[in-house]
């Protein structure tokens, strides 16, 4: 049992939306093929994963280091303790060789997506859905089988109107959402408070509302944004600020009394860690933290995230993982946290979920498939077929 090659091609978005910083017209992502000679139905396993969106592809990192590290390794040390399937814990060791201690930003999605890859490719030859093995190994058996979903929409577009923000919002609610999240820190703040306002004033009375601001503001432009925002008593208040400017983040949290969310661009357990003994976040006011664990080192770091984290008191119904996509879903539902994120029609084939997903509630109903469940978005496992081709 060995895996025979790992491949990885950059895929544009193509995308005109904007948050508060930039806009997507250049961005793209790594999609990645982990090809084992483990045969099931008649065909090698291929397991796939992609950075999440928002980041740039990282295949230079991952062809220059991470991939012949695992091709080079004895096929053997892969293995788990059965030699049946591949361990991914040993597999993360093997890329971490040589690294520096520390480095986390500069490897740590390159790193999270092919081990990402990896489990998909060993709940495939395990026969048994991502979300239902990450269960068993890491939330003592509870098997999910739906997990509370989020939109995470309103951005920015070209020539978009106050009415144009409503009908989208309305169009996620009549969709089966129950809580909408939009953009803020575009536009000047009266113009942001107006059209949060605009949303708010819309919702019918059991959704509820998020903003995002992608960490843009320092000191004067957060606290104004806190303070204007805050009588209107939202789900949550994201990224008001560099998420490693810790004593910022405190000032904010002790100033807004509403819950605040972030973490999405944290890279290792140790930020986060550092994030809720310093950044002034409470569990007990429904702050939320929002890693990401493919672009975090993947699985099995993120699991001692999560062990940490409940160390610290937080318990796994705070944890929304970002990125709006089939592995963020698989992710929350096997340990059991609070829910995952949704991105419909924004990122084309990236962000979305099995064709067959059904939403109900704000609830998003779980595939069955083996793996991640890739096989089940047409459109995004044609690229991904392409490449293991």
């Amino acid at each position: 049992m060995r895996i025979v090659d790992i491949r990885e091609c950059a895929v544009p978005l193509k995308s005109d939306i904007s948050n508060s910083s930039f806009d997507f017209s250049e961005m793209t992502t790594s999609v990645v093929a982990v090809i084992t000679d483990v045969v099931r139905e008649g065909r090698p396993v291929v397991g796939f994963a992609f950075n999440s969106t928002g980041r740039y592809a990282c295949g230079a990192t991952m062809r220059a280091r991470f991939i012949p590290r695992i091709v080079g390794a004895d096929p053997r040390s892969l293995l788990d303790d059965t030699q049946e399937n591949f361990d991914p814990e040993k597999i993360l060791a093997v890329m971490m060789k040589r690294e520096k201690s520390g480095g986390h930003s500069e490897r740590s999605i390159a790193i999270g997506t092919i081990e990402v890859a990896v489990w998909d490719a060993v709940a495939k030859i395990a026969g048994k859905p991502l979300h239902r093995l990450l269960a068993e190994r890491y939330n003592a058996g509870t098997v999910a089988h739906r997990v509370f979903c989020y939109v995470g929409g309103g951005w920015y577009a070209p020539g978009q109107t106050l009415k144009d923000l409503q009908d989208e919002m309305h169009r996620h609610l009549d969709a089966g959402y129950t809580m909408v999240k939009m953009k803020v820190g575009g536009l000047p703040l009266v113009e942001d408070v107006r059209r949060v306002e605009a949303v708010k004033a819309t919702l019918p009375s059991h959704a509820q509302l998020a903003v995002d601001a992608n960490s843009k503001f320092a000191r004067a432009e957060a606290f104004a944004y806190a303070d204007a925002l805050a009588p209107l008593r939202l789900r949550w208040f994201e990224e008001p600020c560099d998420p490693l400017d810790f004593a910022l983040l405190g000032e904010i949290a002790a100033r807004y009394a509403p819950p605040l969310a972030t973490g999405e661009n944290l890279f290792s357990t140790q930020d986060v860690e550092n994030l809720v003994r310093f950044g002034g976040l409470r569990a007990q006011r429904n702050d939320v933290i929002q890693v990401d664990p493919p672009q975090a080192y993947g699985i099995v770091q993120y699991a001692r995230t999560v062990a940490m984290l409940e160390r610290h008191g937080w318990p796994r119904s705070a944890l929304f993982p970002h990125g709006g996509n089939q592995m963020a879903l698989a992710i929350a539902a096997g340990f059991g946290l609070g829910g995952a994120e949704s991105y419909p029609g924004v990122f084309g084939p990236f962000g979305g979920f099995a064709d067959d997903a059904e939403l109900d509630g704000g609830y998003l109903t779980l595939t069955e498939r083996p793996g991640i469940g890739f096989e089940g978005q047409s459109a995004l496992y044609a690229i991904m077929r392409e490449l293991a081709a």
